[in-house]
C-alpha cells in the first residue's frame, strides 16, 4: 500500500493531508524519514507521524446514528448546542469518529460516522455520490407544477441547476408527504427547492443513503453497521 494511503486509511487525516505531512518531512518509516508519498509500505512497517506511531491494526468503526432535530453535525459547537457526539455510545467515543456528510440543525434521520478515512473520503467525493432518500412533510398541497419541475431538474433562485429528483407525493393528515431521492450533494437542497415554491417544511428526515436504510432505529440511538452493510458500502464506492 502507498504510504499516503496507509496514513489516510489509519483515520489520522485525508490522503491529501498525508501528502503534506510526508513532503514536510514529518513522517518516519521504520525509523527513517520518508518524503515519497508513493513509498510502498507493508502491515509490519512502523509508520510514525510527528513521532506518533500509527496503529497498523487499527479497528475501524462504522456507526449509524438517528440524528434528532436541533442537533449539530459537528464534533463540538462554540454555541454550546448538542452535537451528534453526545449521542454516541461511551465505548466508541475514544475512537475519533467523524460524521460523513451533514444534516442541518432542524433535519433528522440517518447519519453515518466512522474513523475509516478512506471510506469517508470516497463517500463525500462528488464522483462517488450516493442516492439519498428523504421523507419530507410540507404544509398543505404541493402544486403539480412544482412536482414536475423537481422531477425534470429545476434551477434554484440562486441560479444553481439541479439534477432531476425522484419525487412521490401523497396527502397526509398534516399536509403532503413527499418521498424524495436526491442524486447530488447541493447544500440544503430540499429546503431551497421547497422555499422556491413557497412550501413550508414541517419535517425533513433522511431514511436511506446508498445501501443503508434507517429502518426502525429510534431518534438519538446509534448502532454498528453489520459486516454485510460495511461490505456493501465499500463496494458502492469501489473499495
Amino acid at each position: 500500500m502507498r504510504l499516503n494511503k496507509a496514513i489516510a486509511a489509519s483515520g489520522l487525516c485525508s490522503r491529501r493531508k498525508a501528502d503534506e505531512f510526508i513532503l514536510a518531512g514529518r513522517v518516519v518509516v521504520n525509523g527513517v524519514p520518508e518524503v515519497n508519498p508513493g513509498r510502498q509500505v507493508q502491515p509490519h512497517d512502523a509508520v510514525a507521524v510527528d513521532g506518533r506511531l500509527l496503529n497498523g491494526a487499527q479497528t475501524f468503526c462504522y456507526l449509524m446514528l438517528y440524528k434528532p432535530v436541533q442537533v449539530v453535525c459537528t464534533v463540538s459547537d462554540p454555541e454550546g448546542r448538542p452535537t451528534v457526539m453526545d449521542y454516541l455510545p461511551e465505548d466508541v467515543r475514544k475512537l475519533r469518529l467523524y460524521p460523513v456528510g451533514r444534516l442541518d440543525y432542524f433535519s433528522e434521520g440517518l447519519l453515518l460516522l466512522t474513523n475509516d478515512g478512506q471510506l469517508a473520503q470516497r463517500l463525500t467525493h462528488p464522483r462517488h455520490h450516493q442516492p439519498k432518500i428523504y421523507e419530507v412533510l410540507v404544509r398543505g398541497a404541493v402544486p403539480g407544477a412544482a412536482l414536475t419541475a423537481m422531477r425534470r431538474g429545476m434551477v434554484l433562485a440562486e441560479g444553481e441547476k439541479l439534477m432531476p429528483v425522484e419525487v412521490d407525493a401523497r396527502s397526509s393528515e398534516n399536509g403532503t408527504l413527499m418521498r424524495m431521492v436526491l442524486h447530488q450533494g447541493i447544500n440544503r437542497q430540499i429546503r431551497r427547492m421547497c422555499r422556491d415554491f413557497g412550501l413550508t417544511i414541517l419535517r425533513l428526515k433522511r431514511v436511506a443513503q446508498g445501501p443503508l436504510e434507517l429502518g426502525r432505529l429510534a431518534p438519538g440511538m446509534a448502532r454498528h453497521l453489520t459486516t454485510a452493510e460495511v461490505a456493501a458500502l465499500k463496494k458502492s464506492v469501489d473499495i
